[in-house]
């Protein structure tokens, strides 16, 4: 399968680099990019085809994926209305439904918006995936492939559901390091270097999330355990709940949901 990446930024940068990994060749790969500094960029980093003209872009390509701003996404679907034929296209753009989007390049009916996150940097994304009615089983398998290759997918029935995940997992890694933040911050105040509590705070993320992650149990069971009767970690537990830290987790959550809806309407509008 020829791939075009309409938009070269720090998600099709991923994106690009994990499909190389997974065995694509750059001979495969094309992005669609107007910044000249940003197309040499690509073309050093992945020795792949990078050009400025959409209609030369998508020339030859089997699957279409839109990596552009939410702001300009309109623009560029109209664009690429008229050069449409049997391509599959798949939308990174945070918050642009895909019923805009197929109303946007004419009732195309062939496309599947994903919502991956930050770590797709590190190869370690998780992503929601929501396909329209016309697309096939063949071409969901063939989108999951590119989004599987930084990180682990999870399809939806209802696009409306991506508004949770955008709010979960999408905006998720600011949570975990707002609490990073926290905890630095108090090793310091403990008497720690930075450096120090750094270290401590991003490994115990990283370490509790790995065994989380491994482990069949529910997250409350691994945490119970960790909390000894009368120890430091209950004393801690118990200082979060009388601060209501599990509920204002909670609402921050319902709140990015919110928001995440709030903007579909607006740029839906477009």
């Amino acid at each position: 399968m020829n791939i075009t990446f309409i938009g070269g930024g720090n998600m099709a940068f991923a994106l690009i680099g994990g499909l190389l990994q997974q065995g694509y060749t750059p001979a495969q790969i094309r992005v669609v990019e107007i910044n000249a500094e940003g197309r040499e960029k690509i073309k050093h980093e992945f020795k792949v085809d990078a050009v400025a003209d959409l209609a030369k872009g998508v020339a030859d390509s089997d699957i279409i994926v839109l990596a552009v701003k939410p702001q300009q996404l309109s623009a560029v679907a109209r664009e690429l209305a008229p050069l449409l034929k049997n391509h599959l296209v798949v939308s990174i753009a945070a918050g642009i439904r895909a019923t805009d989007i197929r109303r946007w390049m004419g009732d195309y009916e062939c496309v599947v918006r994903a919502m991956p996150n930050t770590p797709a940097l590190i190869r370690a994304a998780v992503t929601g995936l929501y396909a329209l009615p016309g697309v096939s089983a063949e071409e969901k398998h063939n989108a999951e492939a590119i989004l599987a290759a930084v990180g682990s997918v999870l399809w939806f029935e209802r696009e409306e559901l991506l508004d949770a995940v955008t709010a979960l997992s999408g905006s998720g890694p600011a949570y975990v390091f707002y609490f990073i933040e926290a905890m630095q911050k108090a090793g310091q105040e403990l008497g720690l270097t930075a450096a120090q509590a750094r270290l401590l705070s991003v490994e115990t993320f990283v370490g509790a999330a790995g065994l989380a992650s491994q482990s069949d149990e529910n997250v409350a069971v691994l945490r119970a355990r960790v909390t000894s009767q009368g120890g430091t970690t209950e004393r801690a537990i118990q200082a979060l709940e009388q601060d209501g830290a599990g509920n204002a987790v909670i609402r921050a959550i319902h709140a990015a949901s919110q928001r995440s809806r709030e903007l579909g309407d607006e740029l839906g509008r477009t």
